[in-house]
């Protein structure tokens, strides 16, 4: 729900230019709107399935204000778009049964992350929601013979994910299977006869069950040993039905890859010798192959599984960067899916498994910028403040600067959100025109609680632990002061959601070291977020951050939430928002917003009424992004 907007004192400063609110803003000048407009052309393509009868790929992509589903009938031809909606389209999965020609999507309402299903009819081009229209929905896993498919949805009280299953013959009669609430249920494979499912039950990012569901009785059965902190993902069923495919942290520091015996409750673990967390583990139909991706030290590396023996290898010669969205065809050995590098955006590939031959299947525009200007991602490792076993503890970050750069660089510090997130070198116009256009440098750190460096980093910063991961920015701004390379006295912070927060909270801890700061839907206040984040999401933050319904707790997260510190915040802040956003409040950067005001600091407030967790439109986009320009222009550079 929107909130209201902060009234500023001199009315004059508050402007509407569509659906964008804008308090304290200046006026955007002509050259930095045409400095920033070959950047904002610039776009990706993501992989969502192959079309039946080998008539090509459904792809994700943007050519007006948002993405919407398109087709390509070979590699290299032309985009066909459609589906055209106000809003993103995302999701696209084609029915496995020949008795229905079509596909489901999924799409919300301005941001407001209540996605609904609809069933997409390729013979009229017609779309249907066939969900709810009011709760949340996702995780779509169609049967085998795609006459039944499995969904995660909040319908029954709007507050638990609970698994439900819908029948082709009348897919908007669904079956509830699992209504236990205390977490978050998720479908992951149906077993070869599709009698059964493997589900999920996500309860943190340190913990999680499996279980194996009856389709008929809604019987489970736990794979995991219950208790047990410890990550425990169910990924797929082999084609007997009688082993599962898992991915867990059980014994190890990093999710590794095991075989579960159905029959036995005994574990076989295939990749100990992978240092690194193994994941987007997907099958093909005659489940005779797999691959997987690993997250070596952010970057990723594609390996393929020979499921007879379980031996794997690492396909080689790939570009440096991030591989998602993996798919293998239906009928031929070939794997879908999409390669993205810090110079390359995102785009379709596709490997012909036998000949380990690669096709490209869309070439994304690039705004007619080089991109071999782009900044690469350099990784760097920096002490922080305390030790394991007798030595500092290193952070890890990674450094994007200006090519061929003669004086020392302004930085830009770029937080994740998450906290249970992590940074990975991608394709950014964003830094590439703060590098090559504004000389900034930009240092994204994998500060504790990070994901990707294993089980004990990921929970560094948990609960009263959580401003040891602020030290780390601090650590960090440190080093940037004892680099040759960087200007030590034009230094910004940059995040969103959780990221935000760190940005709010350096301002205050490191304000005689800071120039300025960009929060991005950022929580102000760890009480209140808790209090008024939507329904379905209180429990599992609250696992993260602690529970503010305790005393003890309530005045820990009080004493550490940014509004109660705005006196502390003296130098700039720009603050951007998405009045429907339902993880993070309007309501958290409106009370940050009214505090450091009436304390008498600067801050520029931007509200988008169309957007939620972040800003999806291109449109709001390109207007915040002119915006940032300016900010750091007028903060950070002078």
């Amino acid at each position: 729900m929107m909130t209201s907007t902060i009234n500023l004192s001199n009315a004059q400063d508050r402007k509407e230019i569509g659906n964008l609110i804008l308090e304290g803003i200046p006026e955007i000048p002509q050259d930095i709107k045409e400095q920033v407009r070959q950047y904002q052309n610039t776009r990706t393509a993501s992989f969502e399935d192959w079309l039946p009868d080998d008539e090509g790929i459904l792809i994700s992509t943007r050519f007006g204000n948002t993405a919407q589903l398109h087709t390509v009938s070979n590699p290299g031809a032309a985009r066909n778009q459609i589906t055209f909606f106000n809003e993103p389209v995302t999701n696209g999965t084609f029915c496995p049964s020949p008795d229905y020609d079509g596909f489901l999507f999924t799409k919300d309402i301005g941001g407001n992350e209540f996605a609904q299903i609809y069933w997409y009819d390729m013979p009229t081009g017609k779309s249907e929601m066939i969900s709810d229209g009011t709760s949340v929905n996702f995780g779509i896993s169609w049967s085998n013979k795609g006459d039944k498919f499995a969904f995660t949805s909040t319908r029954r009280n709007t507050k638990d994910f609970d698994i439900y299953v819908s029948d082709m013959a009348a897919p908007k009669k669904a079956a509830l299977k699992i209504d236990r609430g205390n977490g978050y249920w998720l479908v992951n494979d149906w077993s070869p006869d599709d009698s059964k499912l493997i589900v999920l039950q996500y309860l943190s990012s340190t913990k999680s069950n499996s279980y194996i569901l009856d389709v008929k009785t809604n019987k489970l059965t736990q794979m995991n040993a219950d208790g047990k902190e410890a990550v425990f993902v169910p990924l797929a069923w082999d084609k007997t039905g009688k082993h599962i495919y898992v991915a867990t942290d059980e014994r190890t520091e990093f999710k590794t890859l095991a075989k579960y015996n159905v029959k036995k409750g005994k574990l076989t673990y295939l990749t100990d010798d992978i240092p690194w967390d193994a994941g987007n583990f997907v099958t093909n139909t005659n489940k005779t192959k797999a691959a997987f991706v690993v997250n070596e030290n952010g970057f990723s590396q594609l390996y393929i599984m020979d499921l007879k023996t379980d031996k794997y290898s690492k396909v080689p010669d790939l570009p440096i960067g991030q591989i998602y969205a993996l798919k293998f065809h239906p009928t031929k050995d070939e794997l879908g899916m999409v390669l993205n590098t810090t110079q390359t955006p995102g785009d379709v590939y596709s490997i012909k498994l036998n000949t380990m031959q690669t096709k490209r299947w869309t070439t994304s525009e690039v705004g007619g910028l080089n991109t071999e200007t782009f900044p690469t991602a350099e990784l760097i490792m920096y002490d922080t403040y305390d030790e394991v076993k007798g030595k500092k503890r290193q952070i890890p970050a990674f450094v994007y600067k200006p090519q061929n750069a003669k004086t020392k660089l302004p930085v830009m510090i770029s937080i994740h959100g998450g906290p249970e997130g992590q940074h990975k070198p991608f394709f950014s116009s964003f830094y590439a025109f703060l590098a090559h256009e504004m000389g900034i440098a930009v240092i994204a750190p994998n500060v504790r609680g990070s994901a990707g460096y294993g089980k004990n980093y990921l929970k560094l910063d948990n609960e009263y632990k959580r401003e040891n991961s602020v030290k780390d920015i601090g650590k960090l701004i440190e080093w940037i002061e004892n680099n040759p390379d960087f200007d030590k006295d034009r230094i910004a912070v940059f995040g969103g959601s959780y990221g935000g927060y760190m940005v709010l909270s350096s301002m205050f801890n490191y304000n005689d070291k800071l120039k300025c700061g960009i929060d991005v839907v950022g929580i102000s206040n760890f009480v209140t977020f808790l209090e008024n984040t939507e329904e379905y999401r209180r429990d599992l933050r609250r696992a993260e951050y602690g529970d503010e319904r305790d005393p003890k707790m309530r005045e820990f997260l009080e004493s550490i939430s940014p509004t109660n510190h705005t006196k502390e915040i003296k130098k700039p802040l720009f603050v951007i928002q998405g009045a429907n956003d339902p993880r993070v409040p309007a309501s958290e950067s409106e009370q940050m917003v009214q505090s450091i005001r009436e304390n008498g600091g600067a801050v520029w407030y931007m509200l988008a009424k169309d957007e939620g967790h972040g800003f999806r439109k291109k449109e709001n986009r390109d207007k915040m992004n002119e915006a940032i320009a300016l900010f750091l222009r007028k903060n950070l550079l002078k």
